[in-house]
């Protein structure tokens, strides 16, 4: 990327409501609505589009090669078309890979989930070893509640700060228009919620929703010659934690401090310190304190005061109250895009940090750096 003579930039994104349950709507629905508004957005026409990537997960949709069903809707039909079953910002790398390559000009990224109407414990015992782990019901509360303990142990941190964190993520959410049935809690309620996986209370646990979102992703030539703000990407990184809990460093995501590093250093050696705002995806408070300190917003332990610091943390709410499984981290660019490019009224930020993780106790992590 850092000697490429092009750059790539997200020229326009689209996303749907994100609620509980779209008990109204398919999946089709949700795609359609968003593909159609990020081109409408970007003034091309699905023609305009070289590759399609779409991401989602089997599982959740309830059989085998889900996303055949829903080409027509991604416009993918006669296309160059890949899956990644996988966090939507993993497709966006993908994309952007692609269009630096010379491989494409113009990149339709989409992401979607419709948990409400899948198990999701049963998600993510089926991504856990099948020999060891899912047989003691490891999944996503138990795989985020046994991190929350080490990190609690192993640091300062207490459980009143990871309450506030999450308080302060339900107060965002409850602002954010997209975000649907949120409100505002204090930490004394998040503390007050029912323990569904010691020390995690109910309400500090990503809550999954139902949504899409679309991203179109260009060339610099293009980019250029449209009317619309491109929001660059100066860089980006990736990386994978083991899938056993015991093989990992307790209270550390090391894959997630090793994606930052590369994006950063892809950015020009840009210290986090110096973005304007980060948008992070978590499957807990205790995980959001986590990325946040593998970002290098704050030292091992410390998490909590980075949210009084000059970066504002998830300015949308994050991932605690809205969680699209396998869309999550591309909602999170759609917001950064969004503020960046200056649709969000009031912000003048010209750099974001971006983060999605995947797998069960967040396994796999990808890091955006975004600037205008």
């Amino acid at each position: 990327m850092s000697t490429s003579t092009e750059r790539v930039a997200v020229v326009s994104s689209a996303l749907s409501q994100l609620k509980p349950a779209w008990d109204t709507v398919q999946h089709i629905d949700l795609i359609s609505e968003t593909v159609n508004q990020a081109l409408l957005a970007s003034g091309f026409d699905i023609h305009d589009v070289d590759v399609v990537i779409d991401c989602g997960s089997d599982v959740l949709d309830g059989r085998s090669i889900s996303n055949c069903g829903f080409l027509g809707q991604m416009g993918a039909h006669h296309k160059e078309e890949s899956r990644v079953e996988e966090d939507g910002l993993f497709g966006a790398m993908y994309a952007v890979n692609k269009i630096l390559g010379g491989g494409a000009k113009v990149a339709l990224v989409i992401a979607y989930s419709k948990p409400s109407e899948s198990i999701v414990e049963n998600y993510y015992r089926t991504i856990a070893d099948p020999f060891y782990q899912r047989p003691v019901g490891l999944n996503k509360a138990v795989a985020a509640g046994l991190l929350a303990n080490q990190y609690l142990t192993g640091t300062d941190a207490t459980e009143e700060e990871l309450a506030e964190i999450a308080a302060r993520a339900w107060t965002r959410a409850a602002a954010n228009s997209k975000v649907s049935d949120a409100r505002a809690y204090t930490a004394r309620e998040i503390l007050d919620s029912p323990v569904v996986a010691s020390p995690l209370n109910q309400l500090s646990l990503s809550r999954p929703v139902d949504g899409a979102v679309a991203i179109v992703l260009t060339s610099e030539t293009i980019a250029r010659k449209l009317g619309s703000t491109p929001v660059w990407v100066t860089g980006m990184g990736s990386a994978m934690e083991s899938q056993f809990l015991s093989e990992r460093e307790p209270g550390r995501l090391e894959a997630c401090e090793v994606a930052a590093g590369m994006a950063k250093r892809f950015a020009g050696g840009k210290e986090a310190t110096s973005y304007g705002f980060a948008e992070v995806s978590a499957t807990s408070a205790a995980d959001e304190a986590m990325v946040v300190e593998a970002l290098g917003l704050a030292a091992r332990g410390k998490a909590a005061s980075a949210y009084d610091g000059d970066v504002d943390i998830n300015p949308s709410g994050g991932a605690i109250p809205a969680d699209p499984i396998m869309a999550t981290g591309l909602v999170r660019m759609h917001e950064a895009a969004n503020r960046l490019s200056g649709r969000v009224e009031g912000s003048s930020a010209t750099s974001a940090l971006v983060h999605a993780s995947g797998g069960i106790g967040m396994q796999t992590h990808s890091v955006f750096s975004l600037e205008v």
